[in-house]
């Protein structure tokens, strides 16, 4: 999907306006796991700056884990560059809103590319750390295999599973859960000094699917202090979405 599509056709189910101004980065979004546990709010509350409210479906804040690999990253007006601009990534997530916006808080990012991971860190304020990953494709099927290398104080942190959908992929339906953590067109990040900033996403509706997962190791959460429940995850799978993003402006204060 060529980028002038994705525009035309987020312009219709986005829950705000796009930004006027250029993107700054584009990039594809391949083989996604969405893991989804219900947690209690007040066990995310210190992770997110109070300037954020957490996001609660029915009274429960939602940790995810959602491995992925990406391609045709790249900055706007260059080309995509291999290696740089395809690698995969694991992030762990939770929901939060300001007034107007509801978006993603990245509680950590672990991914593969060097340089990536330090743009990411400097540019846009996320916690992303080194990690050695590998991912393999079995038919309909994903292994997948993350370990947090070890440097600069980065806690340690496992992920391994083979995963693949289910069923034919469909739009999540506005008011349901599985809208609730999946559109979603703004992340937040924080820098050293406590100041909330905001990013603009823009990508389709996610072509979700169920799915079933073989989780081996998870330890992602563990150095969040965040216990994960024992029941099942909610479990989706995304075959791929295109997407931009805007660069991070501070959250405005009111």
């Amino acid at each position: 999907m060529m980028l002038a599509e994705i525009s035309s056709e987020c312009a219709t189910h986005r829950p705000w306006p796009a930004p006027a101004g250029p993107w700054s980065v584009a990039m594809n979004w391949h083989d996604l796991l969405f893991l989804h546990w219900p947690v209690r709010p007040e066990v995310l509350r210190p992770l997110v700056p109070p300037a954020l409210e957490i996001d609660t479906f029915d009274g429960w804040a939602w940790l995810g884990v959602v491995p992925f690999r990406m391609t045709g990253v790249r900055p706007r007006l260059l080309p995509a560059i291999r290696p740089l601009s395809a690698f995969p990534e694991i992030n762990v997530r939770t929901y939060v809103k300001s007034p107007g916006r509801s978006g993603v808080w990245f509680l950590s990012l672990d991914a593969t590319s060097w340089l990536s991971v330090r743009v990411a860190r400097r540019w846009y304020g996320l916690p992303y750390h080194d990690a050695r990953i590998t991912v393999r494709a079995d038919g309909e099927r994903v292994h997948y295999e993350s370990e947090r290398v070890a440097r600069n104080g980065s806690p340690a942190a496992t992920f391994d599973a083979g995963y693949g959908p289910t069923g034919a992929p469909v739009r999540a339906v506005p008011g349901t859960l599985e809208h609730f953590l999946v559109e979603r067109y703004c992340l937040y990040s924080a820098d050293r000094r406590g100041r909330t900033f905001i990013a603009d996403v823009d990508h389709a509706p996610w072509p979700l699917q169920p799915a079933e997962a073989e989780v081996r190791i998870n330890t992602m959460a563990a150095p969040l202090g965040i216990p994960l429940p024992r029941a099942e995850p909610l479990i989706h799978f995304a075959r791929r979405v295109d997407a931009v993003a805007w660069s991070v402006i501070p959250m405005p204060r009111l």
